[in-house]
């Protein structure tokens, strides 16, 4: 397995300061991940996208080694983050892969900003406002102090990390570890929380309104084996719809987090997909 060597920067946007990793140059491909991971989720696919490009993975707002403010994690903020991030290190157009909570905060942004957006990969994501049963629990769960407390707790990370695997398939302690350490402090936790249920159903009424005119190429690549997002199979049909331009690979024996699972072949498939602008 080729796992990129980087090491975590940081640039200031107003008052947050933001982490990311980088490697590469060429036109940049930026990678988000979701809830509750960060940049680390992509270490082991950085590399082959590196050959051909500038390839960050940013810790967004609220998650890994970036600032973690008790604020409304809306799609607002989020915009803004990105904005920022992008113009701060001179960026003006950008391919995007994003995953799970990423994925909505991803396609918001660029339905708003098609201009800048060369390519759009999207991974075991959330995307339409039709949400499965689980979904709304989850966000209830997080807005429910009890309930809250588990889920951002050590243990309930870890769980929630292992039940996002396929059966079968085993994460390391250092996985485990990596997902646990930036929430040690309370109000981190309370931060994690607040970023998982931030978005608004009205926001993504609009990615749903606006989706089917985004005409640039785009990619999904999907664990099949997805008990955290389970209607993903509904999703991807929806997203061929939408988006006809749009090629899709299913891994069939992954679950949601297929960069942990499978990262030689989401790599060499988001690889090939950016090197494609590039021809």
């Amino acid at each position: 397995m080729n796992t990129v060597a980087t090491e975590m920067k940081r640039v200031g946007v107003g008052d947050l300061s933001l982490a990311y990793r980088s490697s590469g140059e060429g036109s940049a491909v930026l990678l988000l991940h979701g809830w509750p991971t960060s940049s680390y989720l992509w270490r082991h696919v950085m590399a082959p996208i590196a050959g051909n490009h500038r390839v960050l993975a940013l810790d967004l707002p609220g998650f890994g080694q970036s600032s973690k403010p008790l604020a409304t994690y809306d799609f607002a903020f989020f915009d803004h983050a990105l904005d920022g991030f992008l113009d701060a290190l001179g960026i003006e157009q950008v391919a995007l892969a994003a995953h799970d909570l990423g994925g909505p905060i991803a396609l918001h942004w660029a339905l708003h900003r098609p201009e800048r957006v060369t390519r759009l990969a999207l991974l075991n994501t959330v995307v339409y406002p039709e949400f499965a049963p689980s979904a709304i629990d989850f966000v209830r769960g997080l807005i429910t102090p009890a309930r809250r407390e588990v889920m951002t707790s050590p243990q309930g990370l870890a769980d929630l990390m292992r039940e996002g695997v396929s059966d079968g398939f085993t994460l390391g302690d250092e996985v485990i570890t990596a997902v646990q350490e930036p929430f040690v402090a309370a109000d981190a936790r309370l931060a994690l929380a607040a970023a998982g249920a931030g978005l608004r159903p009205s926001g993504f009424v609009e990615i749903a309104r606006l989706l089917p005119e985004l005409r640039m190429p785009v990619r999904v690549v999907y664990g099949a084996q997805d008990r955290l997002l389970p209607d993903i199979a509904a999703t991807v049909a929806r997203l061929r719809a939408d988006l006809p331009q749009a090629e899709i690979t299913e891994l069939s024996d992954a679950g949601h987090f297929v960069q942990e699972e499978a990262p030689v072949q989401v790599g060499s498939l988001l690889a090939r997909f950016f090197r494609e602008s590039d021809r």
